[in-house]
């Protein structure tokens, strides 16, 4: 039973990435034809009008916002419906599976997953800005070294380093072309990617750039610095992923255990959400379950 519902949500969760990217595949056709025969393409793909409309909601407009943030180059209308797709998905298995009760926890789950897709890549996305900061502190000491301003220093680092440095050093650039200073522009950087290695970077620059001294000597300290700390924080996440695992195993050992119970006792878990002693029993069960899980993710946590 457990293998088939991995297998049910497996399953709907490929066809609905694969209908997507058919969809905007066929619609990105069609304009690239209509621009070959010299016509602008009037009709406007129901895909893309659908997306218009949910970017003008409110929920749109914030998934839009984080998936920016985390370098998710998808539409968000996309991206909620794969993980509306999840929650009923999820819901419908639980709800036959289990009791309908728990049902409410599978449309529950979509929400959850999309939040934790997006904090994943941005998480991603910080993870490797960061493995690129030693690289970049050196790109702008060479920069400044040969008589550039610390602007021009940006711009230049933008062109030579990959994403995501390369687009974050871009919106940079282009904010000090359009008007904003320099301590704006890189404070905006700052809140986009929160971290200490980022806010020392910044800080270096912020107050050279404000009183002078020695820019080139304190990139290049700072440079060797970053690059200890990437050994040091790697060492720390291989160190940390058993336990990260074990946290994650123990919400898939808690509903492993109802389907188990399931299974040998058929209608089990549903004549115990129908009775006080039962519901008690899960509530307190389920509260265990999570606060382990909450304990072992906060032991394995550490700042970025």
């Amino acid at each position: 039973m457990v293998l088939i519902a991995l297998g049910s949500i497996g399953a709907v969760m490929l066809a609905l990435v694969g209908i997507s990217q058919f969809a905007s595949l066929a619609g990105e056709r069609r304009r690239i034809v209509a621009a070959a025969a010299g016509f602008a393409d009037e009709e406007e793909p129901f895909l893309d009008r659908l997306n218009r409309t949910f970017r003008s909601t409110r929920l749109g407009g914030w998934v839009e916002r984080e998936l920016v943030l985390a370098g998710i180059r998808q539409r968000p209308i996309v991206v909620f419906l794969v993980a509306a797709a999840f929650g009923v998905t999820v819901a419908y298995v639980l709800w036959t599976a289990l009791a309908p009760v728990f049902g409410l926890i599978g449309l529950a789950s979509g929400g959850f997953a999309l939040r934790a897709y997006i904090r994943r890549a941005k998480d991603r996305r910080l993870e490797a800005f960061i493995v690129q900061m030693p690289e970049l502190a050196r790109v702008l000491a060479n920069a400044t070294n040969a008589g550039l301003s610390i602007s021009t220093a940006i711009g230049i680092a933008g062109d030579e380093l990959a994403d995501p440095a390369r687009s974050e050093l871009q919106k940079v650039s282009n904010a000090i072309k359009f008007g904003a200073d320099l301590e704006s522009a890189l404070d905006d950087m700052e809140r986009r990617l929160p971290s200490r290695e980022v806010a020392v970077l910044i800080s270096t620059l912020v107050v050279s750039a404000r009183s002078g001294g020695s820019l080139v000597t304190s990139l290049r300290d700072i440079a060797d610095t970053l690059e200890a700390r990437k050994e040091t924080r790697r060492e720390i996440k291989t160190t940390l992923a058993q336990s990260v695992a074990t946290g994650y195993l123990v919400i898939v050992m808690g509903f492993g255990m109802l389907f188990m119970l399931n299974v040998i006792q058929p209608g089990s878990v549903e004549a115990m959400t129908s009775h006080v002693v039962g519901q008690l029993a899960l509530v307190i069960s389920g509260s265990l379950f999570t606060l382990g899980f909450y304990l072992i993710r906060r032991m394995t946590r550490f700042e970025l």
